[in-house]
């Protein structure tokens, strides 16, 4: 039976190397169309149609590229749909939501110290929060203020501060960010699935019928890129947060993530600029900086939950059923003379100001809480505590190993 947990763990491995690796090739292809939408230029005696062109080197070859704002005159025989990238990304993010924070939510979704919730209520939360979030945002596109990008743009940050606050009030910090992450990854891909995928294959059906595409397709499709771009590089800041106790293991973490969303802005801004003008403006580091260190110091901020409280907390059904099994009392002098101190609320390992991963392992409730990655870790591996802090015997190890066993054999 608690082989199930390192067979679990290679899965949720799997499934995080191809969210990593198709994030990359859809951020790439993202990017690129930008700054190659941003480049072109006009020249004379462009084809009928043609916005403009741009002339590339790579990989020992020349590429000429030539944009059409709305479509050519003739459907080319071979065409090459942007789409997969975005799709696969998505859909193996949300598997790894589910593998990660659905089937393992008492540990790592549920912050009993927040909202007492049963773990059907916060994935109910989880899914539904994604959903809602995209229907919200579909609906502000499609009003009036679609013909008003800047205000939509404020509008739509206006939400995401309010969500991130919003997860932060039931989620662990780590899960409230990740979630954050996850709610502006859907509005993204389901742009691309529901509205600029769509959009095209109606150009392209007109084109095929000898009908004169109407350019409004691309004008809408035009701003849920434009909002895709923006929203780039805090996804990515706010998929690598779980790693970092400094951005989520702080009562002012949904503050910091509303921040990161204002640097993706002034770096993305910079950018877009230079590609379209050959100069970008540098004020905009200047922004970035100072927003960093803003960001730096309310991380400085440590979490809400102090020793005391977590002492005093009861044990949720899911810290029960490892706190009452065979040789926890054992396991529990283990870890705690092995792991906490740097798994502290307050380290006294020299120079370490944070429990590394935001795991804390003090309590009867801190250890029962994190069983399975104290199995994983410490027991299955020898991937804690690091060979040149501590040397934890076998025996030590074996502790672990037994009372884990203990706990999940029924």
């Amino acid at each position: 039976m608690y082989d199930l947990a390192i067979i679990w763990d290679w899965i949720a491995f799997s499934v995080r190397w191809l969210h990593v690796i198709t994030a990359m090739a859809w951020i790439g292809a993202s990017f690129y169309f930008i700054a190659l939408d941003l480049g072109l230029k006009k020249v004379p005696n462009m084809p009928v149609g043609a916005h403009g062109e741009e002339w590339q080197v790579h990989g020992g070859g020349f590429y000429h590229i030539q944009k059409y704002l709305v479509a050519p005159e003739n459907m080319p025989e071979h065409l090459i749909w942007h789409k997969w990238q975005s799709y696969t990304t998505w859909l193996s993010g949300a598997a790894l939501l589910m593998i990660i924070y659905w089937v393992g939510g008492e540990l790592f979704l549920l912050d009993p110290s927040k909202a007492d919730l049963a773990l059907w209520q916060g994935i109910l939360i989880s899914a539904g929060s994604l959903t809602i979030g995209w229907l919200c945002y579909d609906y502000l596109c499609r009003s009036r203020l679609g013909d008003t990008p800047t205000v939509l743009m404020l509008l739509l940050f206006a939400i995401l501060v309010a969500m991130s606050w919003a997860y932060n009030q039931v989620f662990t910090g780590r899960a409230a960010l990740l979630h954050l992450g996850a709610f502006t990854a859907t509005i993204m891909t389901a742009n691309v699935f529901f509205i600029i995928i769509p959009n095209q294959h109606i150009v392209v059906e007109d084109l095929k019928a000898g009908r004169t595409p109407d350019p409004k397709y691309g004008k809408i499709a035009k701003l849920r890129s434009t909002h895709n771009n923006y929203l780039t590089l805090p996804v990515v800041f706010l998929m690598l947060s779980n790693h970092y106790p400094l951005a989520f293991a702080t009562e002012y973490n949904w503050i910091i993530a509303s921040l990161v969303f204002l640097t993706g802005v002034t770096i993305r801004h910079y950018f877009n600029t230079m590609h379209a003008t050959g100069k970008g403006p540098h004020w905009t580091w200047l922004v970035t900086a100072l927003l960093m260190i803003v960001i730096a110091w309310l991380s400085t901020v440590p979490g809400a939950e102090t020793y005391d409280d977590a002492e005093a907390r009861a044990l949720t059904p899911y810290e029960q059923k490892f706190a009452s099994a065979a040789g926890f009392e054992d396991a529990y002098d283990t870890v705690v003379g092995n792991c906490s101190m740097c798994h502290a609320r307050e380290p006294v390992w020299d120079g370490m100001h944070w429990a590394p991963n935001g795991v804390y392992l003090e309590t009867q409730g801190d250890v029962a809480r994190h069983a399975e990655q104290i199995f994983l870790q410490a027991g299955a591996s020898h991937a804690m505590p690091p060979p040149n802090a501590i040397q934890m015997d076998d025996e030590a190890r074996a502790t672990i190993v037994s009372w884990y066993r203990q706990a999940t054999s029924g």
